[in-house]
């Protein structure tokens, strides 16, 4: 896996996301997978970037590679920032007319339903969230 490591700072996020585009081009990607993956990044990036370190910021590394067999597209994000499981947030009840919504979780919602699979894992002081998808 190639990664890229930056500051949790939302300037940021063009860099990231031309890193892994690239990355996603130089595997083959179909469009439609860097699409949704250019979303993800956005999303989870700019997450990071606003709640992770609190009112500072901090180290982030993104990787981008194949695992599996068949070969799935992954892009892992991984921050010291305060331990957070976005996987356990609250789904958002998208049957509620838009006034009615509370504020936050779509992103997520939207992400892990374009995704093949996410996992989350805090493992020697990091978050570490990974997002598959088969080429397709």
């Amino acid at each position: 896996m190639k990664e890229i490591h930056v500051d949790s700072k939302i300037e940021n996020i063009p860099e990231v996301m031309d890193f892994v585009r690239a990355e996603l081009e130089a595997l083959g990607c179909s469009e439609q997978v860097k699409a949704q993956f250019k979303m993800a990044v956005d999303e989870l990036f700019g997450n990071i970037c606003l709640y992770a370190y609190g009112e500072g910021t901090g180290p982030v590394t993104v990787s981008v590679g194949l695992e599996g067999d068949p070969p799935a597209a992954v892009v892992a994000f991984c921050d010291s920032g305060s331990p957070y499981n976005p996987l356990e947030a609250d789904l958002p009840d998208i049957g509620l007319d838009i006034e009615d919504r509370p504020v936050g979780g779509l992103g997520i919602f939207l992400i892990r339903e374009m995704m093949d699979s996410m996992s989350y894992e805090y493992k020697d002081g990091c978050n570490v969230l990974k997002l598959t998808r088969l080429n397709g």
